[in-house]
């Protein structure tokens, strides 16, 4: 884990103190969902993903992706882990990392998994990783520029 190395410019948030992570967990959160990516269950596309969210709290959630015969009922890796924390009270996050196998291109989550991010804000951060632990920073917004949200329907 120590190789892990960014590619992406620092982005600046409004409570920047609150969501911003240290190096050492960057590579912690990254790791972990690396870890949560053992567990999945893709014995079709056989495309494991791991996710690791981090709460403002600092409690952490990972989530695989799941997936069924009746491939629209699977489940991705991201929504996996939101919903877990959701399951347990938490609805604030600071950042999300994602992990997969793949080695030449970053990991990047789904349309679905992008709106499901973004019920729960546009300024938290979303880790993209290759499998050699390499990064890419992007917030919830740069991912999904121009979205629908909550206070739309206030």
């Amino acid at each position: 884990m120590d190789g892990v190395k960014s590619t992406q410019k620092v982005l600046h948030t409004k409570d920047q103190s609150l969501r911003h992570l240290s190096q050492e967990e960057v590579k912690k959160l990254i790791h972990q969902s690396d870890e949560a990516k053992k567990y999945s269950y893709s014995p079709y596309s056989k495309f494991r993903v791991g996710a690791a969210l981090l709460t403002l709290d600092n409690r952490v959630f990972t989530g695989c992706n799941v997936e069924n015969a009746s491939s629209n009922l699977g489940v991705c890796a991201e929504r996996n882990a939101i919903a877990k924390a959701v399951s347990e009270g938490c609805k604030d996050f600071r950042a999300i990392a994602i992990a997969s196998d793949l080695s030449d291109k970053f990991i990047s989550p789904c349309g679905g998994c992008r709106q499901v991010m973004r019920e729960f804000g546009c300024d938290w951060d979303v880790y993209l990783t290759k499998s050699d632990c390499s990064y890419m920073k992007m917030t919830v917004a740069e991912l999904l520029p121009g979205s629908f949200g909550p206070e739309y329907l206030s």
